[in-house]
């Protein structure tokens, strides 16, 4: 089985290091899958779950990105994401909390700084949500 090695790293820490034989990641365009050998490609990521299938596991692991870049080459990515939580650490009553913070601290934004921090705080929250949706969606 072909293998692709794949780092996962949000601004606070490495959150995956390892071997997966497919992801699937929520690039600006929509949802894309990379297996391993794939052609060499830079795309941005939006708010999401980003999944990956790693040999020897039985369900996938999931990562909440609020956004970020992908790099793709044949034998490896690297997903920089502005903020990333593993599926395991979710919370969805801190999720909806933040976000409603996230939105009333938009609501109240004077400047352009409050604004941009709300926004960033508000991107995390709806991917941790997504990815909650998705996880309650799988169980079903």
């Amino acid at each position: 089985m072909a293998l692709m090695h794949v780092e996962v790293v949000s601004t606070e820490q490495q959150i995956y290091s390892g071997e997966a034989s497919f992801l699937v990641a929520p690039a600006e365009e929509g949802e894309i899958g990379v297996y391993p050998r794939h052609v060499p490609l830079l795309t941005r990521i939006k708010p999401g779950v980003l999944r990956l299938q790693v040999p020897g596991q039985q369900g996938e692991v999931l990562v909440a990105v609020s956004g970020g870049m992908m790099e793709v080459q044949p034998t490896h990515i690297t997903v920089l994401a502005d903020t990333a939580i593993r599926g395991e650490d979710l919370d969805e009553a801190r999720a909806n909390e933040a976000k409603r913070a996230a939105e009333n601290a938009l609501k109240h934004a004077s400047d352009d700084l409050s604004t941009a921090k709300a926004h960033a705080a508000l991107a995390v929250a709806i991917a941790e949500l997504k990815a909650l949706d998705y996880l309650r969606k799988r169980v079903d």
